[in-house]
């Protein structure tokens, strides 16, 4: 579990192709700069981990590319002490950002293998989500909402109802929208019924799969 000043100079390197990339948020690209993302990968990627690339990560799933996590996280717009609702742990790399960022995070991951492992390596690297859930993304976790945003990592051929009603009003729901072609939407919410869309272009991401594994 080592992080040595080769990686943070690598991690510096990152920082300026986001930034080059458009991204502005400086809460995020300060969490990036920080999160040793080599510690979420297979040694054997190490020498690639901050490559502005998508890894797979085991069970079928991958590690999203950095400028995907930076996108997304800077969409929610987190301010500190935001309750915000992540499907798909994965790698725990995007959940990892968002606690850096001061952000409360409740987790759901659908394969039990990543889940475990996750599990262990975030507490590890002192990172704490409130909540880690092995569960369906799909039904998000009403015993904890309503919530300030909610992020989708994976690629949802419709946008779960289940997820727009644990939204807060006035809160952001950020999910790549689509079966073969995901166009990263976001939803704010505007009242009890009412939302407003906005889109962002074309993203690839793994399937979000219904039930758990």
């Amino acid at each position: 579990m080592k992080d040595t000043n080769k990686h943070q100079g690598l991690r510096n390197q990152l920082v300026k192709i986001l930034r080059e990339k458009e991204i502005t948020d400086e809460n995020v690209l300060a969490a990036i700069s920080k999160i040793p993302r080599h510690l979420f990968l297979d040694s054997s990627f190490e020498d690639f981990a901050y490559q502005d690339k998508a890894f797979p990560i085991g069970a079928g799933q991958t590690i999203s590319q950095p400028y995907t996590v930076a996108f997304q996280s800077q969409l929610l717009k987190v301010n500190k002490d935001d309750k915000i609702l992540e499907i798909g742990t994965g790698s725990g790399y995007q959940t990892a950002v968002l606690c850096m960022m001061g952000a409360k995070v409740y987790s759901v991951e659908r394969q039990n293998e990543l889940f475990k492992t996750t599990s262990v390596l975030l507490p590890k690297l002192g990172i704490r989500p409130k909540h880690l859930s092995f569960g369906d993304g799909y039904k998000g976790l009403p015993n904890f909402a309503p919530f300030d945003s909610i992020i989708v990592t994976a690629g949802a051929p419709i946008i779960p109802p289940a997820l727009m009603s644990q939204l807060k009003i006035g809160g952001r729901l950020v999910i790549p929208f689509g079966d073969k072609h995901q166009i990263m939407t976001m939803l704010i919410r505007k009242d009890e019924t009412k939302f407003e869309k906005h889109e962002f272009g074309e993203f690839r991401f793994v399937p979000l799969l219904e039930n758990k594994n």
